[in-house]
């Protein structure tokens, strides 16, 4: 249960949303499983297993959600060998050559004939939203976290969620860090990517590597920007930040595994504690990220984030960038 990458999506203080609205929305589209001729199907389950007849599993002030999608499975060969048969066919007894749109029209003919009879592949994103501390994480990356946030949206409307606009881009940040130190509540751990700028750029990867050495830093002196870097937060978790602002390889360490264990005497005990112990951890950790980021930038009709305790300011220029397209961090 534990999750093991974040998205992070800054929700509307203004329009923080309604639990018991939102377990009645998501229980007006649960899933099902594919039709004879879809491709895919996704829909919300219930998010707790020992709580079948709910949504939504609540826990600390949080409700965890869960999507549900299954797609159905056509090899790319096995369309073409049926095409190729079938082609075959019309040119024997026709005495024709079948043009580049009768093939294509014939693929589709193929792909109907088959999905009803295709294997299917299923998976579950899942996500909590928070409005303690106004943030929906999701235990997704790229696509598959904003297909989330856009299913609950399409449901309880307009559910406004945008990616965190921070003072420095965490590719700024990050290498300073590896050239200065990390800042406090964290350290760095072993692995690290590095990149020269412009597509055609030069890429370095370390992994399980002294990242204080002098061979590592170098890199930064050179001009090489980090992309990804390893880091630890207060003894407590591990994961890889990336330039996106997305945690990847996220590991809860054993200190918190153990506590979640001496809450729960059964699975379903066990279940709401990790539950509970995840959000509050997570709570810590993401309000200190970004505030290591310089804190986050007000975006017009919202009310600044809530500040977090003063520390001295990170001695680099913020990276400049319009603040009108709130769905787009200003460091891209």
């Amino acid at each position: 249960m534990w999750f093991r990458q974040l998205a992070l999506f800054r929700l509307d203080p203004r329009q923080l949303p309604d639990f018991d609205k939102l377990e009645t929305a998501l229980a007006r589209h649960p899933f099902a499983t594919c039709g004879g001729l879809d491709w895919y199907s996704d829909g919300f389950v219930p998010a707790a297993p020992h709580k079948p007849d709910q949504m939504l599993a609540r826990a600390g002030g949080a409700a965890l959600v869960t999507l549900k999608r299954e797609d159905k499975v056509l090899p790319a060969a096995v369309v073409r060998d049926f095409v190729e048969r079938r082609v075959a066919e019309i040119e024997e007894k026709e005495l024709r050559q079948v043009g580049r749109k009768e093939k294509k029209e014939l693929r589709e003919t193929v792909e109907d004939d088959l999905l009803p009879r295709a294997f299917t592949k299923s998976g579950r994103s899942r996500c909590y939203i928070d409005p303690q501390s106004g943030w929906l994480v999701a235990d997704a990356g790229g696509t598959k976290a904003e297909n989330l946030v856009s299913a609950i949206r399409e449901q309880l409307p307009p559910f406004p969620a945008r990616l965190p606009r921070t003072a420095l881009s965490p590719a700024t940040a990050m290498t300073m860090w590896l050239a200065e130190g990390a800042p406090d509540g964290f350290e760095l751990d072993s692995d690290c990517e590095l990149k020269s700028p412009g597509d055609d750029g030069a890429t370095i990867r370390c992994a399980r590597q002294d990242l204080t050495a002098q061979e590592v830093r170098q890199h930064v002196d050179t001009g090489k920007q980090v992309t990804r870097l390893g880091l630890i937060w207060q003894e407590r978790i591990r994961f890889v930040l990336t330039d996106k602002l997305e945690l990847k390889r996220v590991q809860f360490l054993d200190v918190i595994e153990d506590e979640a264990s001496q809450a729960g005497d059964d699975a379903e005990a066990l279940f709401d504690a990790t539950l509970l112990l995840m959000v509050g951890e997570l709570r810590g950790l993401i309000g200190e990220l970004i505030e290591a980021l310089g804190g986050e930038l007000p975006v017009d009709g919202e009310s600044s984030p809530a500040p977090a305790p003063a520390r001295p300011a990170p001695a680099v220029t913020p990276a400049a960038a319009p603040v009108g397209d709130a769905s787009v961090p200003p460091w891209e």
